[in-house]
């Protein structure tokens, strides 16, 4: 009986951390719109171009300038007809609104 206890509250743990872990990030929604701008300013305004809406946080990265600071880093992926853009922006948040720090992109391709 111990053994199906241990098994059931491992069971109920691990529902209540996918659900957790099922919220969308901060600065999510600022990640995604930021990313249909970006990839805008570097290919100009194209009716094929799409920004998928799903956002994964990464390891943040600490501030180079105060190393007691970190900054969020969220992976937004892109594309344009057929090609296809990662793009990482990186946000330090303040309480309820965030702050973009910096941003990259790179097109997904085989050399």
């Amino acid at each position: 009986m111990n053994a199906l206890a241990r098994i059931a509250a491992c069971f109920v743990l691990c529902v209540v951390a996918g659900i957790a872990s099922a919220a969308p990030p901060q600065c999510a929604s600022e990640a995604v719109v930021q990313a249909k701008k970006l990839l805008t300013f570097h290919f100009g305004e194209d009716d094929r171009m799409e920004v998928g809406p799903e956002v994964k946080e990464l390891a943040p990265i600490r501030n180079p300038a105060n190393a007691k600071q970190q900054f969020k880093v969220l992976e937004v992926w892109g594309t344009i007809y057929k090609g296809n853009y990662r793009m990482r922006l990186i946000y330090y948040p303040m309480d309820k609104s965030c702050l973009l720090m910096g941003q990259e992109i790179l097109e997904l391709a085989r050399l």
